[in-house]
């Protein structure tokens, strides 16, 4: 069905008129760090087992060589959130760290209040290398958890033990970090109610300031994918999940996204950006970006070369594809992203970060207000409690 105001292309394809002009989103930057001690069986990130030395300067020179290519499409915008992610970051030392953030200094503008994250794996902490991130700038602290249960984490590959998680967290504290998360999975093989909630407890216990309690899924191109685990019931899961989430509510932690819940005023700003479909920079092996670009009135994401070795040897561009988002995709990538919140959407977000206006989607919201998954009018979008639990039928009403 065509949707009121638009024009139609070939094969009834709606062909969306922006009738509204993209405005500049927040601009963040993503370092993506392929290494790893160990690949997870669960674990669909671009990562890679080291086997050889872990080559810190010819990676940090790559990477400000990469910075300093793509930053003729950023207009010499300030940088609102970094995020420095794995991989495994934290088996870079701080004085390579030290060595990037010179670098990024040099060609970057940093908001005065700059969020710095950097993702950290519970088998490779120490005070002296959190104290030395912490002093480099590094304000905010992503910890890879998974769980505190020996069988669970021997399941999962990690290779921290209970010990060294509880570790983790303490030492975050203790070198100054006030602003950090706790990485937790639930519908582990052969997790029990209880043990689940075990984690939560000690996790909460722990006093981070922001809390990612997400499902396992089998992904494909795993090894969980490939040799399926025998996973608890999609009730227990359930169950899990809810207990969970009373825990969290009841220590203060707010949930304002699908597997995200902070203490006030402590969400992760660079994932928000995402989600609010802001633009990011993305640099390193595997990293993929979101430009927009005002005098075009254009949209594109582009993806850097994903094998390290490749990134490495690359000598006139670090990018293997790149593409504009076309304008019949908006909707929906908007929706993907917005949708994952647990907050009401502006109308006003919509149309600046997409360059589409409210008609345009007005079909998808009705039939979606219909089913019962949100609430709309002129200027607010608001999903239901239905709507957040069916999260991808609601947005795959908005695919074309």
């Amino acid at each position: 069905m065509t949707i009121a105001g638009d024009s139609v292309c070939g094969n009834a394809i709606p062909c969306y008129n922006i009738a509204h002009m993209l405005t500049t989103p927040p601009l963040s930057l993503y370092i993506h760090f392929p290494w790893c001690i160990r690949k997870c069986p669960y674990c669909d990130f671009n990562s890679h087992t080291l086997k050889e030395d872990l080559p810190e300067k010819q990676y940090i020179d790559t990477l400000i060589k990469d910075l300093t290519l793509d930053l003729s499409s950023s207009n010499n915008r300030t940088i609102e959130t970094i995020f420095l992610g794995g991989g495994t970051p934290s088996l870079f030392s701080a004085t390579a760290m030290a060595y990037l953030f010179e670098g990024l200094n040099q060609h970057l503008n940093f908001a005065e209040d700059i969020e710095i994250t950097l993702e950290a794996n519970p088998g490779t902490v120490e005070y002296q290398r959190f104290a030395d991130y912490r002093a480099i700038g590094i304000n905010r602290l992503s910890i890879g958890i998974q769980s505190f249960q020996a069988d669970k984490l021997k399941t999962l590959g990690r290779i921290h033990n209970s010990e060294e998680a509880i570790n983790a967290a303490q030492t975050a504290h203790k070198a100054g970090f006030t602003n950090f998360n706790l990485d937790l999975m639930h519908g582990l093989p052969g997790q029990t109610l209880q043990e689940a909630i075990a984690d939560i407890t000690t996790a909460i216990q722990l006093a981070p300031t922001h809390i990612s309690w997400y499902q396992l899924t089998l992904e494909p191109n795993t090894l969980f994918h490939k040799f399926p685990p025998a996973l608890p019931a999609d009730d227990l899961i359930w169950d899990m999940q809810e207990k969970g989430k009373e825990l969290l509510a009841q220590a203060g932690f707010q949930q304002y996204e699908i597997s995200a819940y902070s203490q006030p005023l402590r969400q992760c700003h660079h994932n928000v950006n995402y989600w609010q479909f802001g633009d990011y920079l993305g640099i390193g092996a595997g990293a993929h970006g979101k430009m927009t670009a005002i005098n075009k009135q254009t949209i594109t994401r582009s993806w850097k070369h994903k094998n390290p070795k490749d990134y490495l040897a690359a000598h006139h561009s670090f990018i293997s594809e790149s593409k504009s988002i076309p304008k019949n995709e908006l909707a929906f990538e908007f929706m993907l992203n917005a949708l994952r919140l647990y907050q009401t959407i502006p109308v006003k977000l919509f149309e600046e970060r997409t360059g589409l206006v409210l008609s345009d989607i007005a079909a998808g919201l009705q039939n979606a207000q219909d089913k019962g998954l949100i609430h709309w009018d002129k200027t607010h979008i608001i999903p239901t409690d239905l709507g957040r639990r069916f999260y991808n039928d609601l947005v795959e009403i908005f695919l074309i």
